[in-house]
């Protein structure tokens, strides 16, 4: 295998539960808490039905449980309806570096692989932790340039189902192999008007990472060079192999506990307008401003406010991508929640011409700064001359201004007690936090049946 290959499946196979940090070892269960509720609370999306349909229509030995259901399929079914239940609200976490994307879509990889060959909580967690690293040294180092973050998942995921699964370095090298060659999308996924697909795409990439890791198992190998070889990975970026630095561990922070939560249901780049918005609305009504004008860093102009979609927005999927329809619903509505994307909230003629009122612009030093830092500075000009302004580098949910423990338990209860009610809430609260002292992940799986 090539050297690429070679130092990702050597760390996942080295790593020990004992080696993990009680920081990374906490930051798997804020991680869990807020994934579930993400995926809680995405019950009922149109995306999750089609998913559960097609899942259902796949029988597995061994099972695995589709969130949310007492119903069984194949561990890469329940990966991938999971993953499409979990990414739909866009509310999960987020690892923004060179390439930025959400890693806690691998949490129903491990945890689909887990229940089917019943690991233990330890287990999961070391599994978890392992395929967080991979895929946010892999985002340190290498752009997109082109192709989706299920990139990076499909071999963290790998990664993890593999860990899970007990594979030795030659079979996790395979997996990794036949990931990556098979489960990379293209950014085509979040250009323009969004479709259904861009919460879904990357599930398709996990579940090939499940699916690779189980292949592997069975003694399916795969290209010997699929990073580093002639038509590899590499070649087909344009970029040198990196050099990796020291993976997490021995002293060295492991990347799960950088990763930053949302405060709201939206793309990551819109999280620090829509906290600024709410911010001032207490001091400017809807109705009295004139114009607000938005300055941020040149990936959030890019991916939330270039293209004419993102200031007319059909779909929930472009909405939740736009700053111009965010930035006016936070104004009117005095928050963005899941209702927000609703179709007639989306359509309503009365957000245009606030919207109309919105300039985007890029502000050279806040790219600069960015992804350390998101700056975002909001000046809103009212009808009677007065203009107001507020600044953030790292908003609310940020990896350095990050929600606290009941702020992200608020935060599930938010998304899931409609679908779980009270009495489930409790439940799955007390089978996360407790995840090292499970014997299975049974109680969980149980605890998020949808009544």
């Amino acid at each position: 295998m090539d050297a690429t290959t070679e130092y990702l499946s050597d760390y996942a196979c080295r790593l020990r539960d004992e080696d993990l940090s009680p920081e990374a070892l906490h930051q798997v269960k804020r991680t869990l808490v807020d994934t579930m509720g993400c995926g809680a609370g995405a019950f009922d999306g149109e995306p999750a039905s089609i998913a559960r349909r097609a899942a259902l229509r796949v029988r597995g030995n061994p099972p695995a449980h589709i969130l949310g259901s007492a119903q069984q399929t194949s561990t890469d079914m329940a990966a991938f309806a999971n993953t499409v239940l979990v990414r739909y609200l866009d509310c999960n976490d987020t690892y923004a570096a060179r390439g930025t994307g959400h890693p806690s879509d691998m949490l129903p990889a491990v945890l689909a692989v887990a229940e089917g060959h019943k690991a233990n909580g330890r287990a999961v967690i070391t599994a978890i932790t392992t395929a967080y690293e991979v895929f946010c040294r892999l985002a340190d180092e290498v752009p997109l340039k082109g192709w989706d973050q299920g990139m990076f998942a499909a071999i963290g995921a790998a990664c993890g189902a593999g860990k899970i699964l007990g594979l030795d370095r030659v079979a996790m090298g395979n997996a990794i192999s036949i990931a990556i060659t098979t489960g990379v999308p293209l950014g085509v996924t979040r250009i323009g008007e969004l479709s259904m697909w861009k919460g879904c795409a990357t599930a398709a990439a996990i579940r090939t990472g499940v699916f690779a890791a189980e292949l592997a198992a069975d003694g399916m190998t795969g290209p010997g060079h699929a990073f580093e070889g002639r038509d590899g990975l590499w070649q087909h970026l344009g970029v040198d192999a990196p050099k990796w630095p020291r993976f997490g561990g021995e002293g060295e922070p492991f990347r799960i506990t950088r990763t930053s939560f949302k405060a709201y249901p939206s793309v990551v780049h819109t999280q620090g307008p829509i906290g600024l918005v709410l911010e001032l609305r207490g001091q400017i009504a809807a109705a009295d401003v004139a114009s607000v004008h938005v300055a941020t860093y040149g990936d959030a102009v890019r991916r939330t406010a270039s293209e004419a979609e993102k200031w007319d927005p059909k779909t929930r999927e472009t909405a939740d991508h736009s700053i111009p329809y965010l930035v006016a619903a936070a104004f009117q509505d005095g928050g963005v929640t899941p209702a927000t994307f609703a179709p007639s909230r989306i359509q309503d003629p009365a957000l245009r011409p606030l919207i109309k009122k919105l300039t985007v612009v890029e502000e050279p030093e806040f790219t600069r700064r960015y992804p350390a830092e998101a700056c975002t500075r909001i000046e809103v000009t009212t009808t009677d001359g007065r203009r107001m302004a507020a600044e953030t580098s790292h908003p609310k949910g940020h990896h350095r201004n990050p929600l606290t423990d009941a702020e992200i338990e608020a935060k599930f209860r938010g998304l899931a007690s409609r679908a779980l009610g009270r009495e489930r809430c409790d439940r799955v609260l007390a089978e996360a936090w407790g995840l090292e002292n499970a014997a299975t992940l049974d109680g969980l799986f149980e605890s998020l049946i949808v009544a």
